[in-house]
């Protein structure tokens, strides 16, 4: 009996000091000074590399290795539950154990989670960090960034020159935004990274249902990205992928990286990759605010314009994207980005999943910097 009361009260401390660790990370985020000095530039770069160091050499994900092993762990957990509903177990002690154990595993997790990743969502970021703001924008400022995007696009298919894209290898494309992210650096000293961690997605045969093309494990600090896509997709989604292992949680931030640093490079593939990507999103926002006015002669004007000026080649490599993934279409994927929505919603990403677009602010506020893009 006395054993029982101990290890209760043993219980009862171990929430009570995760309950305190939970609060004050989540207090700590309402002070992004503190975040950026303190755990963005301090702590979390010395931990991200370290994890990177450790199962960088790994050829398969750890990470998705654990998360399938933890799937299997709620799996076996929820047929205990199952079973002991069906046994009628659930008495007082039965429940408050229960609870009790629930609640530190989500505080261990929450813990866990911004030790590791979660308070770069709190950090100032890039804006800190270039000194500019992603503000609103005009019709005027999408068009005239959209324009430039159709500009470089163009060139840099044309200096591919075959009519056919080539297709590369993971190994390849990561090799190269290595040397990207070195060349990067000259210009942009916080982007340096060291200890590589990029491995193909164990999920590959998933990623049509969940949606991924690419996501980073911050338990693990690797980047996994989706291999069975079309090979122009890659460059940009590992240049994405490492501006999330550097500390960019933001989607709209991990963009803007990726094409800070793909466009540093000296491959001509890479940079026609990252406009490529950037042009998607500028067509869609120019889109949307030409639309809003309602004025449809100017919206019919505006998409006339970037018709007549879109390379045939550019053009039929959009396409070949879109059937890739309009031949995926299933009724799955839209809960998983439901899902995903409400998370970056509760991660301070008030647009969730179009969190993505937001990138093109940060493009029209570097270039209004620059002035150029």
């Amino acid at each position: 009996m006395r054993f029982s009361i101990i290890i209760q009260n043993n219980k009862v401390k171990t929430s009570l000091w995760l309950f305190i660790g939970s609060n004050f990370l989540f207090f700590a985020g309402k002070y992004p000074d503190f975040v950026e000095k303190w755990y963005a530039v301090g702590f979390y770069p010395l931990y991200s590399k370290m994890t990177r160091f450790i199962v960088g050499w790994i050829d398969f994900s750890v990470g998705d290795l654990l998360y399938t092993i933890l799937g299997a762990w709620i799996l076996i957990k929820l047929i205990h539950l199952i079973i002991a509903v069906y046994r009628n177990q659930f008495g007082r002690v039965f429940c408050i154990n229960k609870i009790g154990s629930i609640f530190r595993m989500i505080c261990v997790v929450y813990i866990v989670f911004n030790l590791s990743w979660g308070l770069n969502y709190h950090r100032q970021g890039i804006a800190h960090q270039l000194t500019i703001e992603n503000n609103q924008y005009s019709k005027e400022d999408i068009a005239s960034i959209t324009n430039d995007l159709i500009e470089q696009a163009n060139y840099y298919r044309k200096a591919i020159g075959t009519n056919e894209l080539p297709s590369y290898s993971l190994e390849a494309i990561k090799k190269e935004a290595i040397l990207s992210y070195q060349m990067a650096k000259v210009n942009f000293p916080f982007l340096d990274y060291q200890g590589t961690s990029i491995k193909t997605s164990s999920y590959n045969s998933m990623a049509d249902y969940i949606g991924f093309t690419g996501y980073y494990n911050p338990f693990t600090g690797e980047a996994q990205i989706r291999t069975d896509m079309p090979s122009i997709l890659l460059p940009f989604t590992t240049c994405h992928e490492i501006a999330h292992q550097l500390g960019y949680a933001s989607e709209s931030e991990a963009n803007f990286v990726g094409f800070l640093t793909a466009t540093s490079s000296n491959n001509i593939y890479f940079k026609y990759a990252a406009y490529l990507e950037m042009l998607n999103y500028a067509l869609n926002q120019e889109f949307i605010l030409f639309a809003k006015d309602a004025n449809f002669k100017a919206l019919e004007t505006i998409i006339q314009y970037n018709k007549s000026h879109i390379d045939t080649l550019v053009k039929k490599d959009r396409k070949d994207i879109r059937q890739f993934f309009m031949n995926r279409i299933n009724k799955i994927a839209p809960v998983s980005a439901d899902l995903y929505d409400q998370y970056l919603k509760l991660n301070k990403q008030l647009a969730g999943i179009n969190s993505y677009d937001e990138v093109i602010g940060w493009l029209i506020a570097y270039k209004r910097k620059r002035g150029k893009l």
